[in-house]
């Protein structure tokens, strides 16, 4: 995608990393010190915290008020509606509004609005996405139109977990880091119809429920909104609780392991292709090299936990197949720690030029939200800012991945065996946290 501004240099999907080498950082310490910060917490845990402290049902639970407000049916329907409005916009918008990326409000909408307003939303709000997602909304109407249960006309196979998340989120993230012309607002829209045709259609068939793990959005948005400080208890008590208290109630999922090494493994493969090496070597515009490079990052990250599962399952008797699922869930602070480490300035950056665009959404000279004509600022967040904010949502990440690693270690077994088993995983913690400031900052 081009920036307002930019040369025509082709349809380059840019992810707020501009500008990294500009920033106030030595690199060799703070990969060092990432390093050193993520085995010393390791080694504090080891000492400090010797039970289960992270409980599933843990919390506070909020004032009656407040619960019946964020319940109500009324702001389910104003969301939905909402939800349901700004989608069809964006979809007109990509087909009927101007032809190229830089003035179209489509690729902005998705790709920089969406996809990485997601995160925070669902961060602080939680599953936000599964409450208003428009996709349960036409499937509502489908069935009505047909006459069809809701719940489908055929039960999902046993087993298939987030399975069908981890193929649609691979799928979006090649298409976001490696397809070639990706900004076009014509495919973009294309896109946007055709993902919602085919898991409408599978919903119909399989019921409502294809939309938690099947959905690769929503899949997405219910992870993450398992480290927000509101939850839910299992009798359906809002509580506040600390944010990895969600971690602790689902383990042994099937398919959350794929799911989250390529959340974290693209976005690895993101700062990779920003390094001087990848931009020295390879030709940014090959399919094949990116193809091969995102599948190669996300297989790495990938081999690393598994690997690391292993060693754990010998050292402790466990089951190898189950371990992995087991602390699966141990990877969504990881994952959410590079996602704001890449992409926190692109979005306060460039998400201004979706609000810019929306006010003259079909490019008519309208005026809507006042912003036509506006630049973005890009003094709203300074480089000592972006770097602080890098390095510590990467080592924090980690931290907090290996904080609810040990509390999950010491539910299954005795606190002895249970830390010689996190050795591996500290480690491969340390490697990754290298890793991920080396690729982040190395351009």
């Amino acid at each position: 995608m081009r920036l307002p501004g930019e040369a025509a240099q082709g349809h380059v999907l840019a992810h707020g990393l501009g500008g990294r080498t500009d920033l106030p950082l030595d690199a060799l310490s703070a990969i060092v010190g990432g390093g050193i910060a993520v085995a010393v917490s390791f080694l504090a845990l080891t000492w400090a915290w010797k039970r289960p402290r992270l409980h599933p049902d843990g919390g506070r639970p909020v004032s009656p008020r407040l619960a019946r407000l964020l319940d109500a049916p009324a702001l389910t329907g104003a969301g939905r509606a909402l939800a349901l409005a700004a989608t069809a916009l964006v979809v007109v918008v990509a087909f009927a509004g101007p032809p190229t990326d830089e003035r179209n409000l489509a690729p902005w909408a998705l790709f920089v609005t969406f996809w990485v307003g997601l995160v925070p939303v669902s961060v602080l709000l939680g599953p936000v996405w599964r409450r208003v997602n428009p996709l349960r909304t036409l499937h509502a109407g489908l069935c009505r139109l047909t006459r069809t249960d809701p719940d489908g006309r055929r039960p999902l196979p046993a087993g298939i977990g987030y399975r069908p998340a981890a193929g649609w989120l691979t799928a979006f993230v090649w298409l976001e880091l490696v397809a070639p012309d990706r900004s076009d607002p014509r495919l973009v829209g294309a896109l946007i119809v055709a993902y919602a045709g085919v898991n409408t259609a599978l919903a119909w068939w399989f019921g409502r429920d294809w939309f938690t793990r099947g959905d690769g959005f929503e899949a997405y948005s219910g992870l993450l909104a398992r480290m927000c400080p509101i939850g839910r208890r299992s009798d359906g008590t809002l509580v506040w609780r600390t944010p990895l208290h969600g971690l602790m109630r689902h383990t042994g999922e099937p398919g959350l392991v794929a799911t989250a090494c390529v959340l974290i493994g693209s976005t690895g493969f993101d700062g990779i292709t920003r390094t001087t090496y990848w931009r020295d070597n390879v030709d940014p515009s090959s399919l094949l090299a990116g193809t091969l490079g995102l599948g190669a990052a996300i297989g790495a990250v990938s081999v690393l936990y598994l690997a690391a599962m292993r060693v754990s399952a010998a050292v402790t008797g466990q089951d190898p197949r189950r371990v992995p699922g087991r602390f699966a869930a141990t990877l969504l602070p990881i994952a959410l720690g590079y996602t704001l480490a890449h992409y926190f300035s692109f979005f306060l950056l460039e998400g201004q030029t979706t609000v810019i665009l929306a006010s003259d959404p079909f490019g008519a000279g309208w005026n809507l939200l006042g912003s036509t004509g506006n630049r973005v600022d890009h003094d709203l967040v300074g480089p000592t800012l972006i770097a602080q904010v890098q390095v510590n949502a990467i080592v924090l990440g980690h931290i907090a991945g290996t904080i609810a690693a040990h509390d999950l270690a010491l539910r299954t077994g005795p606190s002895e065996r249970a830390l010689r088993g996190q050795l591996p995983i500290a480690v491969v913690m340390v490697a990754l946290t290298c890793a991920g400031l080396f690729a982040l900052l190395s351009g």
